[in-house]
């Protein structure tokens, strides 16, 4: 029996949609076909955001409750009405990405199964520019909606007095970002180091509901999140579907909305009547072009009061000037391997002292950090003690580790948990640990090996190049 498909007639170009009826959002009862109505219903919003941008595509093609990977190498075959690009990564490696310019390759790339819209902070014509700053404030386990709120008047406030226009927009999650378009003569590393200098910003004038610390063990309230700003990061455009159970979206907000906006109200079934009342109300974004000039003056002054770099996401190489990339309460003996014998005499050190560098692979996991051994009772505030490649193993994991330790697990606080969804090349992986800080130190359980322990460079080693995101 044939499967059932859709044709639409868009700028003069066929599009097929395949599988139309097939449910993305099972909660929501939310289809294929009715992802793509809604963004032809937001079309114009939707692609302001993305047009002619390389975009990465983060497919979900079993729907939001189905594994989603990231592909950054477009198709080999493409119609005539989608570009691509070749876009070159910190990695070294290169990818033709797809760049969406007009309807017909909007729907085309919602067909291939993405919920969401992931450009790069560039155009086409100039990939080593970007013409966004980019803010994500990312609030913490247990912060209230109303601080993110707070956080992102504040963001406001300091991008007018550095002569920034910034235009918000709900993250479709618990978040805000706020871009800024900016002229197209800074390069990544000075749009990062202008994101950082905003951040240390922000948290002067709020320290009590801010952070731009890196580290979480180190975080309160809302985290702006200076790192989107480094080369090849993408974040969720304006308009797009979120993959949430609701089907929440990005949604494009007035300031005076700011306040008072609660998520729920922006959803892919609510979102359409409030686009055909009020149109696109960031449309303005394009003509409010600024200069990163007072930014960089803030930043100089940090740096001249002692406010160097800042850590940089883990698989980018090391900065000069970055600061050890190893959680601060585990610097002291993040590279101690417990199974060498004590000997103060010992060319290598105190005891058992491992570089960095010279770490054993067995010791050794994907994102740097040394596996535990279960040995010794952690004096360290943060284990992990899940990593797995579904968000629910992980949870699952996560009980059972408050089952092993109910005393310790009984002393956590709401964001004493942390769930990390990590990016992998080619698809996320999950990772959960926790802080043992409100944990009495003669309570804390001993370092374990994670349960369940997926290791993602099991899958890189044999992975295809167009993997990753």
């Amino acid at each position: 029996m044939p499967t059932a498909k859709e044709t639409l007639l868009l700028d003069g170009h066929e599009v097929t949609v395949t599988n139309p009826k097939k449910v993305f959002f099972p909660e929501a009862g939310i289809t294929k076909l009715d992802l793509v109505e809604y963004y032809l219903a937001v079309a114009a919003g939707a692609l302001r955001g993305v047009r002619d941008r390389p975009m990465a595509l983060k497919r979900f093609v079993d729907g939001i409750g189905g594994e989603a990977f990231f592909q950054k190498r477009a198709p080999k075959s493409v119609p005539d009405f989608v570009s691509t690009v070749e876009l070159a990564f910190p990695s070294g490696r290169t990818a033709d990405e797809v760049v969406v310019s007009n309807r017909a390759a909007l729907v085309w790339v919602i067909n291939l199964g993405c919920v969401d819209l992931n450009p790069h902070p560039t155009r086409a014509d100039d990939l080593e520019h970007p013409d966004e700053l980019r803010v994500d404030l990312d609030p913490g386990p247990g912060v209230a909606w109303e601080d993110v709120r707070r956080v992102a008047l504040v963001v406001r406030a300091v991008l007018d007095d550095h002569k920034l226009t910034g235009w918000p927009k709900t993250s479709g999650s618990r978040g805000i970002h706020v871009y800024a378009r900016i002229e197209r003569h800074w390069e990544f590393s000075q749009v990062r180091r202008a994101a950082l200098a905003l951040a240390r910003e922000v948290e002067r004038r709020a320290p009590e509901i801010s952070t731009s610390k890196w580290w979480k063990e180190e975080r309160h309230g809302v985290f702006i999140d200076y790192n989107q700003n480094a080369k090849d990061r993408t974040v969720a455009s304006a308009y797009s579907v979120r993959p949430v159970p609701d089907g929440c979206v990005s949604a494009p907000l007035t300031w005076d909305e700011v306040p008072d906006a609660e998520l729920g109200d922006f959803t892919l079934h609510s979102m359409p009547d409030r686009y055909a009342r009020l149109a696109d109300v960031g449309a303005g974004i394009d003509d409010a072009v600024g200069s990163l000039d007072a930014l960089l003056e803030l930043a100089d002054r940090d740096e001249a009061a002692g406010l160097g770099d800042a850590p940089w996401p883990p698989h980018y190489a090391k900065a000069a000037g970055e600061p050890p990339r190893v959680q601060p309460s585990k610097r002291r003996m993040a590279w101690t391997d417990p199974r060498q014998p004590t000997d103060p005499s010992s060319p290598r050190g105190r005891a058992g002292s491992v570089a960095p560098a010279t770490a054993s692979a067995s010791m050794r996991r994907a994102d740097g950090t040394v596996a535990p051994t279960g040995r010794r009772r952690s004096k360290h505030p943060l284990l992990v003690v899940a990593q797995a490649k579904s968000k629910d193993d992980a949870l699952a994991g996560l009980e059972r580790w408050k089952v092993r330790h109910p005393d310790a697990a009984a002393h956590l606080a709401v964001d004493d948990v942390l769930v990390d969804g990590m990016r992998g090349r080619s698809s996320l992986w999950y990772r959960i640990r926790v802080n043992l800080r409100h944990v009495p130190e003669g309570q804390r359980p001993p370092e374990e090996p994670p349960d369940p322990d997926y290791d993602p460079a099991v899958e890189w080693l044999g992975a295809p190049e167009d993997g990753g995101h």
